[in-house]
């Protein structure tokens, strides 16, 4: 029986600041629009928060059953490492994706934005399909994608939508910068993994790219996070605040790119996790520092 703290590693805290971020710089961009709603923020971060413990509980097991996990480094991997039985993480994934799906019926219909029901379905069903099924994605070298659509512009526009009806280039410009610091943990992931994914059969876009094409595809990631933020600036000049997160991704950039592999770039997860976060908190002080100076 898995004791409570690896449950806990299990769900892949370092992989939580990927949720929130988005609702952190959705609720920016609502501010930069109009007003935004606390209580509908605090609602769309749980939701988030929940759809991420659910996406990480169904790859422990999927990529469990299948053996990929047999021999991985990194985070604990539940039925890989044979310390839970594989329904009961089964159970633990189906439980946070249906947490997530009442909460966020409870988000659409506060919000009264029912547009958004649809794509939360989606949304949980692409979280299933990421290695769960037959023939899922995340074996086909299209996680990046999903990661990108999910966590990144609907996450940001769905959050921004929900506070206040509307849509807009700033926020668009928030979400693509957030959705590619988001791409880009999923990224160091698989080029952690590359060896026992290509060995396991599982056609991950770091496999396809290789070492040194996944490498740049990593930085490149990161430089158009900080582009997004250019562009961010030309509707609010005080959301150049966001460049001053780039401090918490300098030292990962010389891990990366400097030719570290295994267990080495564990690291990196959380510091592209906290450069997320932080590019999402420095881009909503500049929105309301603007706000507060007009």
């Amino acid at each position: 029986m898995a004791t409570f703290q690896q449950w806990v590693a299990g769900a892949r805290p370092r992989t939580l600041f990927a949720a929130v971020a988005p609702v952190v710089i959705g609720t920016a961009a609502a501010a930069q629009h109009s007003e935004p709603s606390l209580g509908i923020a605090i609602l769309a971060a749980v939701v988030a928060l929940a759809l991420q413990v659910g996406v990480n509980y169904a790859n422990d097991y999927s990529d469990g059953i299948r053996g990929t996990d047999d021999s991985r480094v990194g985070p604990v991997r539940l039925v890989g490492q044979r310390l839970a039985v594989a329904r009961n993480v089964k159970a633990a994934a189906f439980l946070s994706l249906g947490f997530a799906a009442v909460t966020g019926l409870a988000l659409v219909a506060l919000a009264e934005a029912w547009v958004l029901l649809p794509i939360g379905g989606l949304a949980i069903l692409a979280a299933w399909k990421y290695t769960g099924g037959d023939n899922p994605y995340g074996y086909r070298g299209l996680g990046e994608l999903f990661v990108f659509v999910f966590f990144g512009l609907v996450a940001t526009l769905g959050t921004m939508y929900a506070q206040t009806g509307a849509l807009s280039w700033f926020g668009l410009a928030a979400a693509v910068g957030v959705g590619a610091i988001a791409t880009a943990i999923l990224v160091v992931n698989n080029l952690r993994d590359i060896p026992t994914d290509a060995e396991s059969g599982k056609r991950t876009l770091a496999v396809r790219l290789g070492d040194t094409g996944t490498r740049r595809l990593w930085l490149g990631l990161i430089v158009a996070s900080a582009l997004a933020v250019g562009v961010m600036a030309v509707w609010d000049v005080w959301a150049l605040l966001g460049l001053l997160s780039l401090v918490v991704v300098a030292g990962a950039v010389k891990v990366v790119m400097g030719g570290t592999h295994g267990r080495g770039l564990v690291p990196v997860l959380g510091s592209t996790g906290r450069y997320e976060l932080a590019y999402a908190v420095t881009v909503l002080a500049g929105v309301v520092a603007s706000r507060t100076l007009a």
